[in-house]
């Protein structure tokens, strides 16, 4: 009983210890090339405008991380796989790589690999971008700026004035 409590009061302070460095994944699936195409993918997906892009707030990190820390092998090597594959359909299709392309070009590939009748393709595409969309919406930058996010429980107020309604005058 003793250790159970001493561990739930040390845990705010070890949760609160979080820093980029120890969030860092130390197995990594990707090449340095792969790891280039998924930062041109995310952008791709998500791209600057008035608020920066996937890219700048490093969503392919994210997405690397829960490929490599939370899917099965099976899903890591078909992202892998995913990966290679939407490089050589841009070189075969625009005769340049992914990375080379211009924004339409990329968007014309990745229509076609939403739409494609092929499971593997589709299913990259799926996660790459659902995975996208969950990093950048959860990223500190959207939650503070964006959705003004409060940490739990929020700020509290403890001395407001209260003021007075009218009495109602059916008496």
């Amino acid at each position: 009983m003793a250790g159970a409590l001493g561990g739930l009061v040390s845990l705010p302070a070890w949760a609160n210890g979080w820093t980029t460095e120890t969030v860092q994944s130390t197995r990594t699936i990707l090449s340095q090339s792969q790891t280039d195409l998924l930062a041109e993918l995310v952008e791709t997906i998500i791209p600057a405008t008035d608020t920066p892009g996937a890219k700048a707030l490093n969503v392919h990190q994210f997405v690397q991380k829960m490929v490599a820390d939370c899917y099965p092998k099976t899903v890591q090597e078909n992202f892998q796989k995913g990966l290679d594959s939407l490089d050589g359909l841009a070189k075969s299709a625009f005769s340049k790589s992914f990375t080379e392309g211009d924004t339409a070009q990329r968007i014309a590939l990745l229509t076609l690999l939403s739409k494609s009748s092929d499971s593997a393709q589709k299913d990259f595409y799926s996660l790459v971008k659902g995975l996208t969309v969950r990093g950048y919406t959860t990223s500190e930058y959207v939650m503070t700026n964006l959705t003004h996010y409060q940490f739990i429980p929020g700020h509290y107020y403890g001395c407001v004035p209260v003021q007075q309604k009218a009495v109602s005058q059916t008496k």
